[in-house]
């Protein structure tokens, strides 16, 4: 048993999504969350730079006496999270297995659409990731550049983002994929406007589900648990606008936030 809390970081709002999730598999666990605000998207700068945030991003949160690192971020896990590895002594989990591993499972056509960042297309560490479990699927890769944006800025639900959302679909109905994977934890956000734009039998599959459950695996094989019914806080750090974060917090979670700090990350 380990009352520490679980630190969880992601470039803005997206990684409440695997928070969400992990309140829901872990209720009685701790958590320290940084929105890395000030510098949001991370889809859009080079792998050195996204690295260099990663590592501070995780001495920030191992400051907060930490005993778990869960990297929020497709675009971060696929360029920094083995660094983290190397350089800190705690499990670190991320996105992009458990999210390759759950798509492999439900295809049967053998055709998958991955919708990421044009940093996570680029890296092809989702393509790498699926090929590893099964060499015969056919991957697509969809850089969605506009949506983090869009989600950070609060319009969803603008009719925009659905013409977005219906041009960055075009290809991946022209190649009949059964299975779409949201490869960026901001993108479940817009789950039920992606929903609408697909045929009712494509399955949709969500890294903040399938990272929750890792967490949970890794947790309960190293002891690190926490007691049930101990007393659980979430904690809320930002790098710039904490109003407007726990706004969108807020309303996402369904919950209130009485606190959002801001912290300067260098």
């Amino acid at each position: 048993m380990n009352q520490k809390a679980i630190g969880i970081f992601d470039s803005g709002v997206g990684g409440l999504t695997v928070l969400r999730q992990i309140k829901r598999e872990l209720p009685d666990e701790s958590v320290v969350y940084f929105g890395d605000t000030a510098r949001v998207p991370y889809g859009s700068k080079s792998a050195k730079t996204i690295e260099r945030y990663c590592i501070e991003n995780a001495i920030f949160l191992l400051e907060k006496n930490i005993k778990m690192l869960v990297v929020a971020c497709n675009t971060a896990s696929a360029y920094g999270i083995n660094k983290l590895r190397r350089l800190f002594n705690i499990p670190v989990v991320g996105v992009i297995h458990p999210g390759a591993k759950a798509a492999v499972a439900v295809t049967k056509n053998k055709r998958i659409a991955v919708l990421a960042t044009r940093a996570t297309v680029a890296s092809e560490v989702y393509p790498k990731a699926i090929h590893s479990i099964d060499p015969s699927i056919e991957v697509i890769s969809q850089a969605c550049p506009l949506l983090v944006p869009m989600i950070e800025e609060r319009m969803g639900n603008h009719p925009a983002a659905a013409l977005m959302i219906e041009e960055y679909l075009q290809r991946v109905k022209e190649k009949a994929c059964d299975t779409i994977l949201l490869g960026c934890t901001h993108y479940p956000l817009l789950h039920d406007e992606i929903k609408k734009a697909l045929h009712p039998s494509v399955f949709i599959v969500d890294s903040a589900t399938t990272c929750s459950k890792e967490v949970k695996e890794v947790l309960l094989e190293l002891g690190l648990e926490n007691r049930k019914g101990s007393s659980a806080e979430t904690r809320y750090f930002v790098s710039d606008d904490p109003e407007k974060f726990r706004e969108t917090g807020e309303r996402f979670l369904n919950t209130p936030i009485t606190e959002v700090l801001l912290e300067g990350i260098h």
